[in-house]
């Protein structure tokens, strides 16, 4: 899992970048949630939100212009012409951020409860609207059948756990496989609706990556403190690697 992760992240990176300078380029939208940005244009904010769109669009040509000037000077290798280009790019990226704020008010107004965090549909904008009709299709098949194979075989793994180390060893030495089927099917019910439960507030951390990289990183140092000692220090007992990785996680938790 371990060695397929770092080139995973290190696609989705790279992915994000040139997604990044793509834009850089060409115009983006001023809210890439295209239903946020359907309710406002309905509502009798659109006029406003109108006037918005075209000055954003009006200050990205401008910023299109100014990144040209500033590649160009890197090539001449001039640095007042460097330094005057990429004080001209933070200018209107900054005069981006501030029509992109007064747009979010404006969805606000609209709709009190619009979710105003659009980063996660950057790369879905992207796609729907830069992609071939037949690769739109492959690409959000194999997000959902990448989505659906992952979350199975994390709630099976999550109800194997419950069963083996929770509820055989603890409270049913000795139950019968019908029993413990039964109990199977209820941990997967829990972990289903446990993960349902993290998906409706994951929003409030961030990005769906950034969320899975905030929550892993609690983790993923005392999971691999357990295997580093499972790797090389044979002599050490099960017991005393449990109590260690306890006091570890209460460490980062804390």
């Amino acid at each position: 899992n371990g060695v397929l992760k770092i080139p995973m992240q290190f696609i989705i990176l790279f992915t994000g970048a040139m997604i990044f300078v793509f834009y850089q380029f060409v115009v983006p939208p001023l809210f890439f949630n295209s239903v946020e940005t359907a309710k406002v244009k309905n509502s009798s904010y659109s006029e406003a939100y109108q006037e918005l769109e075209s000055k954003h669009n009006q200050v990205h040509m401008v910023k299109q212009d100014q990144i040209r000037d500033m590649l160009a000077a890197i090539e001449t290798g001039s640095d007042s012409e460097i330094n005057n280009a990429v004080q001209g790019v933070k200018n209107s990226q900054k005069s981006e951020l501030v029509i992109k704020d007064e747009a979010i008010k404006l969805i606000r107004n609209a709709n009190p409860d619009a979710d105003t965090n659009d980063t996660d549909y950057i790369f879905l904008n992207f796609v729907i609207d830069y992609l071939p009709a037949g690769l739109i299709g492959l690409i959000l098949a194999a997000i959902l059948s990448a989505s659906m194979s992952s979350t199975s075989a994390e709630l099976n793994a999550l109800a194997a756990i419950s069963v083996i180390d929770i509820y055989k060893r603890i409270f049913k030495k000795n139950g019968s496989d019908r029993q413990y089927l039964f109990v199977s099917k209820l941990a997967t019910v829990f972990w289903g609706l446990y993960a349902i439960t993290f998906a409706l507030f994951a929003n409030y951390l961030g990005s769906l990556v950034e969320a899975v990289n905030i929550l892993g990183s609690l983790f993923y140092g005392t999971i691999l403190g357990i295997f580093l000692v499972g790797f090389f220090f044979k002599k050490i007992g099960g017991h005393a690697t449990f109590i260690a990785a306890i006091f570890t996680e209460l460490t980062v938790l804390a």
